[in-house]
């Protein structure tokens, strides 16, 4: 048969090749009953010992994908529990029952009206319709005593295909069986995508409704970085995939061609992804994001526990710097025993270094003392901290003022302690504009180009219908980059990437034309940018980065990057 290629979001930088299964869990319900032949109170009972069993599936779930995936994957489990006590859906559930209808059906009525009222706001509150589903199925399941379709044990080189994969579908898939996946429905930051990366999985999302055509036991491939899906490849299109997929993993740090050292790290959000790291060459961690030791817990880490993580990251890397960002509480990571605004638009309000010198007053203080703690151990010479979302000199200030302070403190106190190397991210226009004055007070920047993006270009990262203005290739953006890392000429003072656009081997060329020293990401990506690399030559780079400084469009700019390549 003729090869034929679909057309999707490639959210991994990985190629698989296998045969298809269909996985479609949506079972449709049987009529219900005349409404007076409906027990209400029988009803509302069986509701409630669904909601309980549910919840007990949902605590389980956590924590195997907790300890498989990350704690970060994980905390999307949270969600659904809060979802599953909602009083507006409890209450709209209970009204339908005591209407007449069965439990079963008041679910998914209920429960399907505000999945649509999601799905129409788009964006993040649009992506959280899967988790919606992801409830409302369970609980179906649960009142009607179905089975739970095993993804963790498909046959070995399952492509699983799927209108859409719910967190909980997602957290099955088992990387040595399955050697990708593909929806019709989503983009790069849904549940499934995330999980993708986190799971080192090729995977597809959003080949749109084309994607029906394909049938049930097809062989495919599946370009998780061209977003191409092959159905009936040819022999050399497997091949070629085949090969994509053995990965050189390089644990040895990485010059340029032109012998320019760049540090690659790795972005991890728990001690579980340490391991991870290693695995994929990482030479250190280029933003550990300790927010993560926060979560899911009723009250907060105490110093030593802390203490103890910190010094576990450094004891993962053979002399491997791990860049630490201290607490970045707020926006949309909520911690439920902190009492947090309830804001109009959290993204803009407190959170991170706001909040760390504020109300968090205390919090900051205990990590702070874990740190400076950490960076006399043994390894702590390789220890960096920085402060998330500052934006003036003021917080700068502030912020190192507490470190030397605290630091004074635990010598009073005859607590052996060291101070860390210093510095910020860059994720603000302001703190971009101001970098000039900000580099003589730091070490180093680390740019996060995720919020960067969504702030110059007031467009919310994770909104689909803004998705092309929030684009880091944008050349607002770029240009913001580029003013960063100008700003450190004739300073002490490394420049750092850890947004997603690190992890992009498309760009890592670029990256190196623009100055960037580090370079921190998913650790599924390090192979690639470190390949990518490997093949630059600096002064090409350069030239590179001066034409895509010059485009007025994001369209200019890709056409600059494409015809590069």
């Amino acid at each position: 048969m003729t090869e034929r290629t679909l057309s999707g979001i490639g959210v991994t930088p990985l190629s698989g090749v296998g045969t298809v299964v269909w996985y479609r869990p949506d079972a449709d319900l049987p009529e219900p009953p005349a409404a007076e032949d409906v027990d209400a109170e029988a009803e509302l009972a069986r509701f409630e010992d669904a909601r309980a069993a549910a919840e007990d599936e949902l605590e389980a779930e956590r924590e195997r994908t907790a300890e498989r995936v990350g704690e970060e994957e994980a905390a999307v489990f949270d969600a659904h529990v809060q979802f599953l006590n909602d009083p507006q859906i409890t209450d709209g559930v209970t009204d339908a029952i005591e209407g007449g209808l069965p439990a079963e059906h008041a679910v998914q009525e209920t429960f399907s009206e505000f999945v649509e009222q999601f799905e129409n706001m788009g964006g993040r509150m649009g992506e959280r319709a899967d988790d919606l589903r992801d409830v409302r199925d369970r609980l179906v399941r649960v009142l009607s005593d179905g089975e739970r379709v095993d993804l963790s044990s498909l046959p070995e080189g399952s492509v699983v295909v799927a209108e859409r994969l719910t967190p909980s579908d997602t957290a099955q898939l088992d990387p040595e069986r399955v050697a990708g996946f593909v929806t019709v429905t989503g983009g790069r930051t849904s549940h499934a995508a995330i999980f993708a990366r986190s799971l080192a999985l090729p995977a597809i999302v959003g080949v749109g409704e084309e994607l029906q055509s394909v049938e049930d036991g097809a062989e495919v491939v599946v370009d998780g970085e061209s977003g191409d899906f092959v159905v009936d490849p040819s022999d050399e299109r497997k091949e070629a995939a085949a090969a994509a997929a053995d990965v050189d993993i390089r644990h040895e740090s990485v010059e340029t061609a032109d012998g320019v050292e760049i540090e690659i790290a790795a972005n991890i959000g728990t001690l579980a992804d340490l391991g991870p790291a290693v695995d994929r060459g990482a030479d250190g961690v280029g933003l550990f994001r300790t927010e993560f030791l926060f979560l899911d817990r009723e009250s907060p880490p105490d110093e030593d526990e802390q203490y103890e993580a910190y010094v576990e990251a450094l004891e993962s890397f053979d002399g491997g710097r791990v860049v630490v960002r201290t607490l970045d509480i707020g926006g949309d990571k909520p911690v439920p025993y902190l009492d947090l605004p309830d804001e109009e638009n959290p993204f803009l309000g407190e959170r991170g270094i706001r909040r760390s010198l504020g109300p968090d007053a205390d919090l900051f203080e205990t990590q702070v003392r874990a740190l400076l703690r950490a960076a006399a151990s043994a390894d702590g010479a390789n220890l960096s901290v920085m402060l998330p979302l500052v934006s003036t000199v003021e917080e700068l200030r502030a912020g190192r003022e507490r470190f030397e302070s605290i630091a004074a403190d635990l010598d009073a106190e005859g607590v052996e302690n060291e101070l860390p190397e210093f510095g910020i991210m860059v994720e603000t226009p302001a703190a971009a504009f101001m970098a000039d004055q900000f580099a003589p007070h730091v070490d180093f920047f680390s740019i996060g180009t995720n919020d960067l993006a969504q702030y110059v270009m007031a467009a919310e990262r994770g909104n689909e219908r803004v998705s092309d203005l929030g684009d880091y290739r944008q050349p607002a953006v770029l240009r913001a980059i580029d003013a960063t890392v100008s700003a450190t000429e004739g300073e002490d003072c490394w420049v750092g990437m850890c947004g997603e656009m690190a992890g992009d081997p498309d760009l890592t060329e670029l990256l190196v034309g623009l100055g960037l020293d580090e370079l921190s990401m998913s650790a599924v990506t390090v192979p690639q940018v470190k390949a990518a690399v490997a093949e630059t030559d600096t002064a090409d780079a350069r030239e590179l980065a001066e034409r895509v400084l010059q485009a007025d469009t994001k369209a200019e700019v890709a056409e600059i990057l494409t015809l590069d390549q």
